[in-house]
């Protein structure tokens, strides 16, 4: 039951913002042609990332997206799927890192009380966006907006995500890891030499993309059980409509590793704003021993310094192969609000 004094706060809400619903055909509309003045801070909030999403794992579920706008102004989007009471970001843990709302800098006290405001009249019970970084929109506002309307919040630690600051030059680079791991790397890429000729060789186009997935979906079923497992048919549907999504808007930037021209390695990447987010990675066991998994990774972070690139994201999950290579952890957290 909303109070006196919450309702008199979200009808000043509704006095002075609007609420429309759109399409995620909308949606890409609007980021192609006048979304600049909002923060689209992460890929996984992109129109081709949602729609390629949405169509392979909820295709019977409605996507709400809801736009909050001051006259002719949108201040900010949330792109929901609601389904029983609960609004979630698009997405799903298994394939999204983290998530955000897509909202103009410093209109998170405008945004986040009139979308609770909105969903509250909609009959939602629980907003669950899914994974948050501290600096993302919803961290600043959503948790503060809806504790001021007097809805029950939580805020939890879900996982880590890693993360290095890229300096100018590649040597600069390995001035950043520690002793061992500087070795290591050294002493990985000199037996990788000695073992052949290597070649690197960067997958960027729509063209060049099924025979890099093929090889790329053949190693990662290949490498270990728990990948064989996760790889299902719907998910190999998934990657091969997210990375040909992504390359037509031009942020796919993949990496193969190449031992005498076999693969040996492939790593999956977005580079967006100046950051690289290396998404996926896989590797031929065959070739194990020559550390092809690791040195992939380390190439790529090669070639994102060599092109000016400011950071590179590891993205979720604590993996050791992260610290060696100099990540730093960022807490993700997730934030609910029950409206009912």
């Amino acid at each position: 039951m909303i109070q006196r004094g919450q309702a008199a706060t979200l009808a000043s809400v509704a006095m002075t913002l609007s609420v429309t619903e759109e399409s995620l055909h909308w949606l890409s509309a609007y980021w192609k042609e006048c979304g600049a003045g909002l923060r689209w801070d992460t890929p996984f909030v992109l129109p081709p990332w949602l729609e390629a999403w949405w169509q392979v794992f909820a295709p019977e579920v409605k996507p709400t997206v809801l736009v909050v706008s001051q006259g002719d102004r949108v201040i900010g989007i949330a792109p929901l799927l609601i389904r029983d009471g609960v609004a979630s970001i698009i997405g799903c843990p298994d394939v999204c890192d983290y998530v955000d709302f897509i909202v103009a800098p410093g209109r998170e006290p405008d945004f986040f009380p009139a979308l609770l405001s909105e969903l509250k009249q909609r009959g939602v019970n629980l907003l669950d966006p899914g994974s948050l970084r501290p600096d993302s929109a919803a961290a600043s506002g959503l948790p503060e907006a809806a504790r001021k309307l007097g809805f029950e919040v939580s805020w939890h630690r879900d996982d880590v995500s890693l993360e290095v600051e890229l300096p100018s030059t590649w040597d600069d680079y390995l001035q950043l890891l520690d002793a061992k791991q500087r070795h290591e790397v050294r002493r990985k890429l000199r037996r990788l030499e000695e073992a052949g000729s290597i070649g690197y060789r960067i997958v960027d186009t729509v063209e060049a993309l099924p025979q890099f997935m093929d090889t790329f979906l053949r190693m990662f079923v290949g490498s270990r059980e728990d990948k064989a497992a996760f790889m299902s048919e719907q998910m190999a549907t998934f990657f091969r409509s997210m990375t040909r999504a992504m390359a037509e808007v031009g942020l796919l930037r993949s990496g193969m590793l190449e031992l005498d021209g076999t693969p040996v390695a492939a790593v999956i990447a977005f580079d967006y704003q100046g950051i690289v987010y290396l998404y996926n990675s896989a590797y031929d066991p065959n070739y194990r021993s020559l550390s092809v998994g690791i040195l992939s990774k380390a190439l790529y972070i090669k070639d994102s310094i060599e092109r000016g690139r400011r950071r590179f994201d590891f993205l979720k999950g604590g993996e050791h192969y992260k610290y060696h290579l100099g990540g730093k952890e960022v807490t993700l957290s997730t934030c609910r609000v029950v409206l009912g």
